[in-house]
């Protein structure tokens, strides 16, 4: 499951550098943005199957590749 939520996160951020750094600043470095954000979530809903609202949505849970990765396995167990 992981390696399948960080290939839907490269695609959308448009980089291969969320595989190798697990702990990327996304939203500090600029990787991910509101627009971009909200294309993930609609990504791993089509892709993963986790449903997410917008409203649900908490920034610093999305903070990295692997706190990304640890909230949607988070969300999938529930």
């Amino acid at each position: 499951m992981k390696d399948q939520i960080l290939a839907v996160l490269a695609r959308v951020a448009e980089t291969d550098e969320v595989l190798r750094q697990p702990d990327l600043a996304l939203y500090d470095l600029q990787i991910l943005d509101s627009m971009k954000t909200v294309e993930l979530i609609v990504a791993l809903g089509q892709e993963v199957g986790v449903e997410i609202s917008p409203a649900e949505f908490e920034r610093e849970a999305w903070a990295t590749p692997a706190k990304l990765v640890a909230d949607i396995e988070k969300r999938l167990a529930s």
